[in-house]
């Protein structure tokens, strides 16, 4: 049978069908990019006989691995063919280094249980360790005024994560003349030991830990290479330095690499990305040896819009400003791929004069007239593009529409700490603590941060004084309780810290309201209670970084103090995003509002471009530039003067290409010091017709496609978690709320994780390792590092009890280590609508028949009973057979549960492997996820003892009482 290149153009089926050597595809906005990626991965593994597994395909998000693997398993399951989704590399850079990190965490620093840092938690930690950073020598060469330590953390995290993915060599830096320089290597010294010291790892070091593992331990690169054959990287021009050598490292000599991505639309130098990645690509290997493709056809946009933003990158010259690409770019021209293409007006203008208000007057009339001619049928048809959705001028304009009953989607407009219902969260949790409330009142503290006790006083309090005012005898009793609880904590300490307290604040109304959503309604209506996640989310990691557990008498004053005039401080300077969806973009009945760089990859039928006040700008500093011409590995690529210019041209270039049938200029007209539009913009601006001029009634806007990605679900933490209580799935995963941390599950994870070194030091043919003293360090390296992450500790009896497990399963298995064949599989089962992933503990066996295991650390229930969590067990061992039957083309015997806490008797509970039953459970998990994609979230917990320690017990007990 011939394969079915779909509708692929002359071009990309050569991208496809070219599938040996190095690959370079220039591919244009709307060119059909991804449909090319998928139909090649597609052709390599049916026409060319690769196994999935020898594909890496690394993209520049995670939505857009989803994406790929979304498209690629049905793909192949539209011809018959099923794979192990686990097996094949593909997801962002720093995810397949993640990976590889995990599969071979002993030969690295990291230890396990390490913690991640996100961008926050990267400056908090700097902040709380600012003293040990200000003693480095020469620390006052780059702070030389008085500048507060929120600050100063916010430029040392600036200056790692510029340098980190440069490999510079920190220790030629110390010895530099220039002490500035000096200075930022002492705190890239101080910065890396505290990570080690901690065991942390940040972003950055994601990929310099794998760079340096792979160098350091040639068998672990070999092996990598052994098993990964071709090597794809989508968005190539926003890859960096690092990130190509770990590309050209995985390939070695086999030189399958595949790069795709579009010089026009690098966006991300401020990450450390490079254009000259992507236009040196082909200089890496002997001339004729790498094969080029250009997608240039657009079956995105009107012709009009393509005309536009071609002619914006010819365009290199004006009033006051001059540049030339030279060899900067590949030079294309964008023609339209359309089938019908309309010849109408594509291209206007919507502005206002001199006054915002008139702006804002301007864009509504625009879009109600849009949708009074039927032209708009839905305003996530809509897109506004901005520079940043932070400033006023945009929120001003978000809240216009808003009172203008035109529902907006903006996530990253840092709206959260204005949104009513945290207000009303932070303001009756305020009100629990009446000698915070006092200082409050008196601005009794060391600090005179008077925009945010405002903000506190005038808005929460003042929002949650409404609701006590409507609710006496409900919220308003119990914050009066709590008053009087936190003022006499010396007779008995609270049972809870602050995360616990806004658990049972939610059993009140509005909050109980907010929480009772259908799930059904859409993401506008649905942000209440997805911003209260979101702030328990906030809380639960304050006390984790502070290690509160419950309030106390000696710990509450500053552990409130510290949260509210401190930690919550930093939150809202620097903003928290809203939540995203993946899954929907454009969230049906919303306009969209959002930065470019957040568009890139999205389309649109209608993009309105703001920001046209802007003008090219030089991002660096004096060191940086110093640190850059000594230190870097290569030498500075493009000219500095021209870089501000090629910069601002892909930026605007990148935002006119989002556009589909219209696109629109939008900007309140200014004239004299900062002009609007700028003189960047205003040869092209000035040749638009205003909206109020055109004809728009034979406009036809096409619909927002939908996104398709499918929904990954595991075993334990999705299925098993919907079957024990709907209602938990809703609050816990589809909401994400952050559960109170438990320390139960510690034991249950030294255990696991010991027993885990164990079989690896087995699977590495070092039997001779699996002896008492070792496997105490391992056992003690492993307890040390978990209650260091979790902030929770054992007493020495289960310490020991914990021990004797480890040590009574190698007691009894240690004649069979041969036996082993492998631990910690990860299995997927792909269906059409979605994946199901899932751990094997361990696969044991001799020849073509195994048997496969799951750990259980506790005592061996009784087997007379099948329980309804029993048959969830035999279940989810059935699948799993299944699955490794495919993945390794042996048959599994056998199926256990092993206790380790059992003592004396059999420690296992086994079953037979059945082929008939294996349908039936596959029926089961089908049912459990249509009824999740479905939403419905309607079914209780049928065993109680699941509510006692279930955070949200108090919400359902009074939605019960009711």
């Amino acid at each position: 049978m011939s394969f079915d290149y779909g509708e692929a153009n002359k071009e990309q089926r050569f991208a496809i069908e070219t599938t040996d050597g190095p690959l370079l595809i220039i591919a244009g906005p709307g060119t059909g990019k991804t449909y090319t990626l998928v139909k090649r991965v597609v052709y390599l593994i049916t026409e060319c006989s690769v196994n999935p597994e020898e594909i890496m395909i690394a993209t520049f998000t995670e939505k857009a691995a989803k994406e790929l693997i979304t498209r690629i398993t049905n793909e192949l399951l539209n011809i018959g063919i099923s794979i192990n989704i686990n097996e094949m590399y593909i997801g962002t850079f720093h995810s397949i280094c993640l990976r590889i990190l995990k599969e071979h965490l002993e030969y690295t620093r990291i230890k396990k249980n390490y913690r991640m840092l996100d961008n926050f938690d990267q400056q908090y930690m700097v902040f709380q360790k600012i003293n040990e950073f200000r003693k480095v020598e020469y620390f006052d060469t780059l702070f030389p005024n008085a500048t507060g330590a929120w600050r100063q953390a916010g430029t040392i995290v600036k200056y790692v994560n510029n340098l980190s993915e440069e490999l510079v060599n920190i220790e030629a830096m110390q010895m530099d003349s220039d002490e500035s320089v000096v200075a930022i290597a002492n705190i890239m010294d101080t910065y890396y030991f505290i990570l080690e010291q901690d065991n942390l790892i940040d972003f950055a070091s994601i990929q310099t830990e794998t760079h340096r593992l792979l160098l350091n331990h040639p068998e672990i690169l070999e092996e990598i290479r052994e098993k990964i054959k071709y090597v794809m990287v989508d968005e190539y021009q926003d890859t960096n330095y690092i990130q190509e050598l770990l590309v050209f490292l995985i390939a070695g000599e086999n030189v399958n690499i595949c790069v795709v991505g579009d010089d026009d639309q690098g966006l991300y130098r401020f990450r450390g990305a490079t254009i000259r990645n992507i236009l040196e690509f082909p200089g890496h290997f002997e001339e004729g040896i790498c094969k080029q493709v250009k997608l240039v056809t657009n079956y995105r946009s009107e012709k009009q819009i393509i005309d536009f933003y071609n002619e914006w990158m010819k365009t290199t010259d004006g009033r006051a400003y001059d540049f030339l690409w030279k060899n900067f770019r590949f030079d294309k021209k964008i023609v339209p791929g359309k089938k019908n293409y309309s010849e109408k007006t594509a291209v206007l203008k919507c502005s206002g004069k001199e006054i915002p208000e008139d702006w804002y007057e301007q864009v509504l009339n625009f879009i109600l007239n849009l949708k009074k001619k039927g032209i708009l049928t839905d305003y996530n048809q809509i897109a506004f593009l901005c520079r940043s959705v932070k400033n006023d001028k945009v929120i001003d304009l978000i809240e216009y529409l808003e009172d203008h009953d035109i529902k907006v989607y903006s996530p990253r407009s840092e709206m959260f700490f204005k949104r009513k219902e945290i207000k009303e969260a932070l303001g009756c949790l305020l009100l629990c603590f009446p000698e915070y409330i006092s200082k409050l009142r008196d601005r009794d503290f060391k600090f005179d941060f008077r925009e945010l006790y405002d903000y506190y006083g005038n808005e929460c309090i003042k929002a949650a004084k409404e609701l006590i005012q409507n609710n006496k005898d409900t919220i308003g009793k119990w914050i009066t309780e709590k008053m009087k609880k936190h003022s006499n904590l010396s007779r008995d300490n609270a049972d809870y810290a602050f995360t616990g307290l806004l658990y049972q604040l939610f059993q009140f109304e509005p909050f109980s309201e907010y929480l009772g959503i259908e799930m059904k309604t859409g993401v506008v209506d649905e942000r209440p209670a997805r911003n209260l996640s979101i702030l328990t989310s906030i809380l639960g990691k304050y006390e984790y970084l502070h290690r509160i557990d419950v309030f106390t008498e000696s710990n509450i004053e500053q552990a409130v103090e510290r949260f509210f005039n401190m930690y919550l401080r930093f939150l809202i300077d620097g903003g928290i995003t809203e939540y995203e969806d993946d899954t929907e973009y454009a969230p049906s009945g919303c306009i969209s509002f959002m930065t470019i760089h957040q568009s890139k990859g999205m389309e649109f039928p209608v993009v309105m471009v703001d920001s046209l006040n802007a003008a090219p700008r030089i991002n660096s500093t004096a060191v940086i530039e110093d640190i850059e011409n000594k230190y870097f590995h290569r030498s500075v690529f493009e000219s500095r003067e021209d870089i501000k210019y090629f910069d601002f041209w892909r930026l605007y270039y990148t935002a006119f290409s989002r556009a589909q049938n219209l696109l629109v200029l939008s900007c309140c007209e200014k004239n004299g010091r900062g002009a609007t539009p700028s003189k960047y913009f205003e040869e092209f601006y000035n040749k638009l017709p205003d909206y109020e001029d055109v004809n728009l009634e034979d406009i036809i806007l096409e619909k927002v496609k939908p996104v398709n990605i499918k929904d990954t679900f595991s075993f334990t933490s999705h299925i098993a978690l919907f079957e024990n209580c709907a209602l938990q799935y809703k609050f816990f995963k589809e909401l994400g709320f952050t559960q109170v941390r438990v320390g139960a599950t510690l034991f249950g994870t030294l255990v696991h994780e010991t027993i885990e070194d164990v079989h690896r030091a087995a699977m590495r043919k070092e039997e001779s390792t699996i002896i008492p003293e070792n496997i105490r360090d391992w056992f003690d390296t492993n307890y040390t590092t978990l209650s260091k992450s979790e902030h929770s500790y054992l007493g020495q009896a289960q310490i020991e009890a914990a021990y004797k497990q480890v040590m009574r399963y190698v007691e009894r298995t240690k004649k069979d280590w041969s036996i082993i064949q492998d631990a910690e599989v990860e299995v997927s089962l792909v269906k059409s609508d979605y994946i199901l992933m899932g751990k094997v503990d361990l696969i044991r066996g001799e020849g073509d028949t195994v048997e496969i295991v799951d750990f259980k650390s506790e005592k061996k229930p009784n087997v007379l009973i099948e329980t309804e969590e029993m048959k969830r067990y035999r279940r989810q061992l059935e699948a799993y057979a299944h699955l490794i039957e495919e993945k390794t083309g042996k048959s599994v015997s056998k199926m256990h549960l092993y206790y380790t806490g059992e003592e004396n008797g059999v420690p296992t509970i086994s079953f037979d492997k059945s082929n008939t039953s294996i349908g039936a459970t596959i029926q089961e998990f089908d049912k459990v996820v249509e009824k999740i994609q479905k939403k419905d979230f309607s079914g209780r917990a049928k065993d109680k003892n699941l509510c006692a320690n279930c955070d949200m017990r108090h919400y359902c007990k009074r939605k019960e009482a009711k």
